[in-house]
């Protein structure tokens, strides 16, 4: 059994103290075991299986459950009633998350108030409770997109959010009455409709067990109840519990809308527009879409195998099965991933061989294989300005992103066709010497830049049958995806109060006095309040003296500074005096404001796309790295400087 597995086991074992909440009792929701995937679901319904497909198939296509509401209006409605329920709203951040680190992009609503310390994840949030539409993306199923019908890159997730420490915010029962309510009230959904499965959630150094919740064999939202930190094998309980809803905006107007796919739902014009370049059986397809939700094509091996158990229920052949979907899957495809890209290009993120980048430039390339394969009229910088036509209500910054995400996809499809053209040939060899595998896939793709779809084009012009495995992508995907280790040491501060920061009273003082609250193994000191600075984002820290005992090193961790010391000379409890080196600090603070102003001359320069990708301020010197999608001209190195200095003369940070 995987870790998540056997929590899951534990958890349903004790499923009174973890699963049972009030509605369940208050409305007779029965608990029951899917006699075909084992897994336990609340339901006031007589029935046998669980509402997760393949258990059971779409059953709202054609069948509008609710009120028919457009993309945007099915988020105000949602907004509504959460504001009404003492909700605050908060807008989205960014797609490119640049604030906790082994993430490269926000993969859930949560993410964006998640925050390491120390090796620790604490939770800030602006508002308690709260509900935002934070714009996500992730990579792990992309062979999925366009397939099952509910399947992105990029989706809206609907996060209703509560810190509960006992006394404010709420838990589990006062988020699972608002949920049902949000189906039954707002929605109209009828209650009977509406069934919960027992699942858990693995985040970052933090997890819950979680109810997930369906409507017709369709998935709405999951309730996380993040309750514990640290891994499945060894975790405590944490002070302040977290409340970790997040609901699928494109789910919900979907099922408003009962169309054959959430793409129709969601991509109003730019889906329009596209289906006009294909033709396929719209009956056919309708039918094929309500079964669709039961393929998973990267928990097989053989599409064609994944296909024919749709197939056989249709009564017709697989082969004829895709030949008939396949161009109305591809172009399903395409309106997702482009959409990321104006997602991440707006946001900061840019198509690389590295990193997060690294995911984007696998969907720009599917994407373009996906035109080039079907002969598709299409430029995907048109269907980018759909998009954020569409969206204008939502996010106004799309738009203002189209120039430079012009000029990025101009050069990245250059890049394409180019490594297309210088590929042919090893690509040719490889068909030779036989049966090309996941690994010479990867190979071929990382060294080389080539598409498992250009192997498959090139397969084809010579006559060569191969088998492409379905999962390529997510490989890969995962592989750049892993989280980075985090290699700090992580000090037990429990029941320590946050450390008052005396700096941001006064940023020049030097000198201080403090209480002595712990002495961590005759080397770690923590005091009631500081001016020393932790490190932090690429910056050293302060160093000075604690009465006489040196400082050599200062970390925050989960809102306590750490004061690293050699040999204290005071114990706890003792009022002392801090001193900081501040010539270090003085020459550090230039070097800090230096970066920030290169970085905004280089975004002056080259454009809103550049972001600040890593930092080093030390005593010695600063460093800058920057996103941009080529390097730097000679003549752009002289506009940035000029400009940085022509700030510096101003004495805009004087004093």
């Amino acid at each position: 059994m995987t870790p998540k597995e056997q929590l899951k086991a534990k958890f349903s074992q004790d499923y009174e103290k973890y699963y049972l909440v009030n509605l369940f009792k208050e409305r007779g929701f029965q608990r029951k075991t899917c006699k075909k995937c084992g897994n336990n679901f609340w339901t006031l319904q007589e029935r046998d299986f669980c509402p997760n497909p393949p258990c059971e198939s779409y059953g709202f296509i054609g069948k509008r459950m609710t009120k028919k509401r457009s993309y945007i209006q099915t988020w105000k409605d949602i907004e509504k009633f959460f504001v009404e329920n003492g909700h605050a709203s908060v807008p989205s951040y960014p797609v490119v998350c640049r604030w906790f680190p082994g993430l490269y992009f926000t993969i859930a609503s949560i993410i964006a108030f998640q925050r390491s310390a120390g090796g620790k994840t604490v939770f800030e949030m602006p508002a308690n409770p709260l509900v935002i539409p934070q714009q996500c993306l992730r990579f792990n199923d992309i062979p999925n997109v366009g397939v099952t019908g509910r399947h992105l890159t990029n989706f809206v997730m609907i996060g209703q959010h509560s810190i509960y420490n006992g006394n404010s915010g709420y838990w589990k029962d006062r988020c699972i009455e608002l949920d049902f309510r949000l189906l039954t009230e707002t929605f109209g959904i009828k209650p009977e409709e509406i069934n919960f499965v027992e699942d858990v959630w693995l985040g970052p150094n933090a997890f819950g067990y979680s109810l997930e919740y369906y409507v017709r064999g369709l998935e709405l939202g999951n309730a996380v109840f993040t309750e514990f930190v640290g891994t499945p094998e060894n975790y405590r309980q944490m002070d302040h519990k977290v409340i970790d809803m997040g609901a699928g905006l494109e789910r919900f107007a979907w099922i408003s809308q009962g169309t054959p796919t959430c793409y129709d739902a969601v991509f109003g014009r730019t889906m329009k527009s596209l289906k006009k370049l294909v033709d396929y059986d719209k009956k056919l397809f309708g039918k094929y879409a309500k079964l669709a939700g039961n393929l998973n094509l990267d928990e097989v091996s053989d599409i064609k195998a994944a296909k024919q158990r749709v197939a056989q229920k249709l009564g017709m052949d697989a082969e004829e099965l895709i030949r008939l979907t396949r161009p109305v899957e591809a172009i399903y495809a395409i309106a997702d991933h482009s959409k990321t890209l104006l997602y991440a290009i707006t946001d900061g993120g840019l198509p690389s061989n590295v990193g997060g980048g690294y995911n984007l430039r696998v969907v720009l390339r599917r994407a373009l294989g996906f035109i080039e394969e079907f002969g598709l009229d299409i430029d995907l910088l048109d269907i980018c300005r759909l998009h954020a036509k569409d969206l204008k209500g939502f996010n106004p910054r799309f738009a203002k992103a189209l120039p430079e995400l012009e000029a990025i996809l101009n050069i990245e499809k250059e890049r394409f066709k180019e490594t297309k053209s210088r590929s042919k040939k090893l690509v040719e060899n490889f068909l030779k010497k036989g049966k090309i595998d996941a690994e010479n896939l990867i190979m071929l793709y990382e060294s080389h830049g080539v598409t498992p779809e250009v192997v498959e084009e090139n397969a084809r012009e010579q006559n060569i049958q191969v088998q492409l495995p379905p999962n390529f992508y997510s490989l890969i995907s995962d592989k750049h995806m892993s989280e980075k280790t985090d290699e700090k040491n992580i000090i037990d501060v429990e029941g320590l109060p946050p450390t008052k920061l005396l700096f941001y009273q006064d940023r020049l003082m030097k000198e201080f006095s403090a209480k002595v609250l712990k002495i961590i193994d005759n080397r770690y000191v923590v005091l009631d309040q500081t001016c020393f600075f932790g490190k932090t984002g690429g910056q050293d820290c302060d160093t000075g003296l604690l009465n006489n005992s040196r400082v050599y090193g200062v970390e925050k961790v989960s809102g306590v500074i750490v004061h690293f010391v050699e040999q204290p000379d005071f114990s706890e409890g003792d009022t002392i005096r801090g001193r900081i080196d501040w010539e270090r600090r003085e020459q550090i603070m230039h070097h800090h404001s230096a970066v920030h102003v290169v970085n905004g001359a280089s975004r002056k320069v080259l454009g809103n796309h550049v972001w600040q990708a890593g930092a080093s301020k030390t005593i010695e010197k600063a460093t800058l790295d920057i996103t941009h999608y080529r390097s730097l001209t000679s003549e752009e190195i002289e506009k940035i400087e000029k400009l940085a200095n022509k700030i510096v003369r101003k004495h805009l940070l004087k004093g």
